[in-house]
């Protein structure tokens, strides 16, 4: 019977370490021609960042209802919307560091409520849209932030769209629930992204979000699962800057960026149910490519600024996330 099964909730893993799905694969091409068509006939630039707006409906996959697939268009808003909260508070650090810690645990404090829909939200919050919050403090102008926001949205509409064309069907064997997010996990979650933030203003960073975002999409409330993130956010960061450096370094032809397009989002969408962190490679390639295209000559700092902040963020979540829980642990076997 056509959606038996829900699809996962984010924050769920799969069993496999790379899990490929051909039909995923073939649906995130479909989404991603749109981007295709604008790299090679209008703007590199303008068509990878269309790419980037496309990821998160691709890579949430495709719900077995088409009543379902309207979460579609709201993973776009989820998304788009909190990188825009961030631009807007990231000219008054304080107040971004703020936002951040108090964003994180009031998620926290709605994923621990009773009724599924709203815990559920909760957990979308948590591990989606407070992350983002934390990417928008890297934009100095709103208005950026805005389009890009915009084209999440507009990404993710038309993966509905798409998605409204093709039959219901009986979504996959339920995978293992995350950890249960509890309101001290909300707390230590908000610490990180807030401890990132502020090393991020103090230092002046030029993208404060980097390692801000880092913590808090890595952060996970089951040890052995941010280990695994800690560990394929670190190997993704390189594996998709490498990539981008080298793409962009060849001067190709712009066909060749689009085809690239293509390949990076049904790669990130046939994947999306993998044990393994791979999901930042493809972002970090599309992120890459939109801060080089234009000046190549830049890659050496770029490729060194995101791998030490990448680091920073990685340590600090472990920080929060591994060794407090930890020492507390043992404070209390002590006593």
């Amino acid at each position: 019977m056509p959606g038996a099964h829900q699809q996962p909730e984010p924050g769920e893993t799969g069993t496999r370490r790379i899990d490929w799905q051909w039909r995923a694969a073939a649906l995130g091409a479909v989404d991603a021609a749109p981007a295709a068509a604008v790299t090679a006939a209008v703007a590199v630039p303008s068509g990878v960042a269309l790419a980037v707006g496309v990821l998160p409906a691709a890579i949430m996959g495709l719900p077995p209802t088409r009543r379902a697939r309207a979460a579609l268009i709201l993973i776009g808003i989820l998304t788009g919307l909190p990188m825009v909260l961030g631009s807007l508070v990231a000219h008054t650090p304080l107040l971004a560091i703020v936002v951040v810690f108090t964003l994180a645990v009031g998620a926290a404090a709605l994923a621990r409520t009773t009724v599924a829909k709203r815990r559920n939200l909760g957990r979308v919050l948590s591990t989606l849209s407070v992350p983002l919050v934390g990417v928008g403090l890297s934009y100095d102008d709103p208005a950026t932030a805005v389009g890009l926001a915009v084209l999440m949205i507009g990404g993710s509409v038309f993966a509905y769209v798409v998605s409204l064309l093709l039959p219901e069907h009986a979504a996959v064997a339920p995978v293992r629930p995350g950890t249960a997010i509890t309101l001290g996990y909300g707390v230590r979650l908000g610490a990180a992204g807030a401890t990132a933030a502020a090393i991020g203003f103090a230092l002046d960073l030029d993208h404060v979000g980097w390692a801000c975002a880092a913590a808090l999409l890595v952060m996970r409330p089951d040890t052995d699962e941010q280990v695994t993130r800690m560990a394929g956010r670190i190997a993704s960061m390189l594996i998709g800057g490498t990539a981008a450096v080298l793409v962009v370094g060849a001067t190709p032809a712009d066909w060749v960026y689009s085809a690239a397009v293509v390949a990076v989002v049904a790669t990130a969408a046939a994947t999306h149910r993998s044990r393994w962190y791979v999901t930042s490679t493809f972002t970090t390639f599309l992120v890459f490519v939109l801060l080089l295209y234009s000046d190549p000559e830049q890659a050496g700092y770029r490729f060194t600024e995101r791998l030490s902040e990448t680091v920073l963020g990685v340590a600090i979540a472990f920080l929060f996330g591994i060794a407090v829980p930890t020492l507390g642990r043992r404070t209390q076997w002590s006593h």
